[in-house]
């Protein structure tokens, strides 16, 4: 087998350059880089990955912490989440793992991070679903522990995220409300703990400020963003047909399928009747296009953060300034045919 030394001492260089090189360090040249990639070719060299982990006090695999909850495995959004970051990970010569605490464990999981950070399996962690001030965040700072969080918190000093802009995504879709001439708007959001529903809250409640109207708490309704959501809460809403919402803004696509499902079982039509607008992960299984009518969206992709992140992480674990490691991905507004004046 082709060691570093051989590739040494075949290349007239010294073992450090070589490693150097072969790591992408940026101060190695582009002609140096090459023509040792190109002798690691010629004498089949392969890197000892435990003696070049014990070498850089890197394991080079990051992860992903979650409990093992009911029903995660059918979980479209989870499985995305995972799928994309382990592609997008892999395209990075890292290794990713998912890691998985029991259902059961309902104790702290913070332990779970000091255990795999302090033990030297993994080299940073992405974090999902912060909320305003999470213990997470917290103590992987404290302890400078390598990590990117998809979405923002509301704490501070800065630390590495990729994030929508979720206030000026609600606000868009509210606002896009109030200028067709609704005023019963209704909101269905994902569990309010969670930041990114606070942001929504915030731009929704302002665009109807904006507008002169005042929100009616019975028309905010929050929980897991599910088909089930969107049906359950839409039928509460109905109840009392004189007061119940002319319009309703979504959490996700998912959501809005309940939605036109209950509507259509109270023979409401959309948007003759009620206009339904939601935001666009671009889940596979609930595309917008295939709502009939075709679904008014704010878009912002899921799989547009997963090489962000990926990135981030690998920055915040090289130690890159923190200016360059925080990203707001743009959204779209798409308007299609689930939009429209309220009923005279």
């Amino acid at each position: 087998m082709t060691t570093l030394k051989d590739l040494s001492r075949h290349l007239g260089l010294s073992i450090t350059q070589v490693s150097r090189a072969l790591n992408g360090y940026p101060d190695v040249s582009k002609k140096t880089r090459d023509r040792v990639m190109e002798a690691a070719d010629l004498l089949n060299y392969t890197p000892n990955i435990a003696a070049r982990n014990l070498v850089s006090g890197r394991s080079g695999v990051v992860g992903f912490i979650s409990r093992n909850l009911p029903g995660i495995a059918q979980n479209t959004i989870f499985f995305e989440t995972v799928t994309g970051l382990s592609e997008a990970f892999s395209a990075r010569d890292v290794q990713f793992v998912l890691h998985l605490t029991p259902e059961t464990d309902t104790g702290d999981i913070i332990p779970v991070y000091d255990r795999l950070f302090r033990g030297g399996t993994l080299d940073g962690f992405v974090l999902v679903d912060p909320l305003p001030e999470d213990l997470r965040i917290q103590h992987l700072l404290t302890h400078k522990v390598p990590f990117v969080v998809h979405g923002r918190g509301e704490m501070e000093p800065p630390y590495p995220y990729v994030d929508v802009d979720n206030r000026g995504l609600a606000y868009r879709m509210a606002s896009h409300l109030t200028a067709l001439g609704h005023r019963r708007i209704a909101l269905i959001s994902g569990p309010e703990p969670l930041a990114f529903c606070r942001f929504r809250l915030a731009g929704f409640r302002s665009a109807l400020a904006e507008a002169g109207l005042e929100e009616n708490p019975a028309h905010i309704r929050h929980g897991f963003m599910t088909e089930a959501l969107g049906l359950t809460a839409t039928i509460q809403m109905f109840g009392d047909p004189a007061r119940a919402p002319t319009a309703i803004v979504c959490g996700n696509t998912l959501v809005s399928k309940g939605v036109y499902q209950a509507l259509g079982s109270l023979s409401l039509r959309v948007p003759e009747d009620v206009s339904v607008i939601a935001h666009d992960d671009a889940i596979l299984a609930a595309s917008p296009e295939s709502f009939a009518p075709a679904l008014t969206v704010t878009r912002s992709p899921l799989a547009d953060s997963w090489a962000p992140l990926a990135d981030t992480l690998i920055g915040a674990i090289n130690r890159k300034p923190i200016g360059t490691l925080q990203k707001i991905i743009p959204f779209d507004f798409i308007e299609r045919a689930s939009t429209a004046p309220p009923p005279a």
